[in-house]
């Protein structure tokens, strides 16, 4: 696969992922606390493919370094957020399977293209 098409995928992915995480929001707690966490999660989340599209159209490498930077702490952060839901035993860890596993290997991509690009 070239850059080109792994670019494409990546960003089908991380749109995919968006939409996941906006509907494992949906079954947070209508509470306060539970709308905080709600919309730290979705920004978190989404700010990953929004982030990486705009890599894509970087306008140089220290523009789409910086870009990649941004979605590795997103994906980081992400995970932090979904702890933070297990922790306070608001899904069980079978209803957020699918949402953990896909953002550490979120989280391992862009890593892997940060410390591999220069």
């Amino acid at each position: 696969m070239d850059n080109v098409e792994f670019a494409k995928r990546l960003e089908a992915r991380t749109l995919a992922f968006s939409i996941l995480m906006i509907q494992l929001s949906a079954k947070l707690p209508h509470t306060p606390e539970g709308r905080i966490v709600r919309e730290q999660l979705i920004k978190a989340a989404t700010s990953i493919g929004a982030n990486y599209r705009e890599a894509n159209r970087s306008r140089s490498k220290a523009d789409f370094r910086n870009k990649i930077k941004i979605c590795e702490s997103e994906a980081s952060e992400t995970q932090y957020w979904l702890d933070i839901i297990a922790q306070a035993k608001w899904l069980s860890p079978e209803q957020m399977k699918k949402e953990k596993e896909e953002s550490n290997e979120l989280l391992a991509i862009f890593t892997s293209i940060a410390k591999n690009f220069k």
